[in-house]
């Protein structure tokens, strides 16, 4: 009785992804704004959105642009851009969108969060 060995490596069957995206996008707006932000430092940046306990509804959004990314961070990609959050903050995200709003009150990043009960007036703090 002969055996035959393959020398190529085996591929899985299957894949299994170590993180779902829980839901979360990057608006074309805010992925427009990032592109020009990056083009105008000459840099790539990133967007990295948290949510820190505070704010007069309980919960505030953190929005900050960065270089580099943490291992543990989500990384939400839109047109060539990218958003990241870190991992205690995506539970609070689930299912909202990361935008770029210009509006007479002003022009900012905001995140549409249906998983927020309420939110102040700035758009800035939310409650659960």
């Amino acid at each position: 009785m002969s055996t035959v060995q393959s020398t190529e490596p085996s591929t899985p069957a299957f894949s299994v992804a170590t993180r779902a995206p829980e839901g979360i996008v990057l608006a074309a707006s805010a992925a427009k704004r990032l592109a020009k932000l990056s083009a105008a430092e000459g840099k790539t940046l990133m967007l990295r959105v948290a949510v820190d306990g505070g704010g007069c509804s309980g919960f505030q959004y953190r929005f900050e642009l960065v270089e580099t990314a943490e291992d543990d961070d989500l990384r939400i990609q839109a047109d060539g851009q990218t958003a990241l959050i870190d991992p205690v903050s995506v539970p609070f995200l689930k299912n909202s969108e990361i935008a770029y709003v210009d509006e007479l009150a002003g022009a900012q990043f905001v995140v549409r969060n249906p998983n927020a009960a309420s939110s102040c007036g700035c758009g800035v703090s939310f409650s659960i």
